[in-house]
This record gives C-alpha cells, sequence and structure tokens, in this order.
C-alpha cells in the first residue's frame, strides 16, 4: 500500500510538471510574438495619428516618417514620444504644434533625399 502511494504521487508531479511545461512554453512563444511586432519601431502607425495625412507616401516613406515621429518625444515635458502624444494626449498644451512636427516628417519623407 505505501509503496503504491509512492507511485501515484510521482504521476501526480509528473502531470504537474507537463502543465508547468506548456505554461513555459506558451510565455516564450508569446514573447517571440511580442519581440517580432515590435521590431517595426513603430508602435504608434498611421491609424494611430489620425490627425495627419499620410496618403500619397510609398510604404519606405510612410515607414521612414512613422518612425521619426514615434523616436521624436514631445517637448512639454510629458516624458511621451511625439506620436503618442498626438494619439493619446488631446490635452497636451503644444498638441498642434506637436501635429505640424509630424506633417513636417511627412513632408520630409516625400521630399527626395539627395
Amino acid at each position: 500500500m505505501g509503496k503504491g502511494q509512492r507511485q501515484n504521487r510521482g504521476q501526480r508531479q509528473s502531470s504537474g510538471s507537463g502543465w508547468l511545461t506548456w505554461v513555459i512554453v506558451a510565455a516564450v512563444v508569446g514573447a517571440a510574438g511580442y519581440g517580432i511586432s515590435q521590431m517595426s519601431n513603430v508602435a504608434f502607425d498611421e491609424d494611430d495619428i489620425k490627425v495627419v495625412n499620410f496618403q500619397g507616401l510609398a510604404a519606405g516613406q510612410k515607414q521612414t516618417a512613422l518612425e521619426e515621429a514615434n523616436a521624436a518625444r514631445c517637448s512639454c515635458g510629458c516624458g511621451l514620444g511625439l506620436a503618442q502624444c498626438v494619439s493619446t494626449d488631446p490635452s497636451c498644451p503644444i498638441r498642434e504644434p506637436n501635429i505640424e512636427r509630424i506633417k513636417g516628417m511627412v513632408r520630409s519623407a516625400m521630399s527626395p533625399s539627395d
């Protein structure tokens, strides 16, 4: 009786570790997917920055403008990125100048490089 009970306990422990393995695998796959999604350097895209017209830009030009807008910082002291601020903070005291900055990035992306 004692020996059979020990075997059952061992089986329960191994099935518990199987569950833990699946949780770890799911976490790793999720982290990899998140990492891949962040590789574009564009957390806020044209759908988020609706107040700026990105039409007329080729895909590469649009990517350049979006990367620049996401990399720039809002200068009001909020600590947000420029694209994030324009997308999420309608009460920013320099919202209109920030929108104009992004529009300038779009115009710059449209200009041919020398």
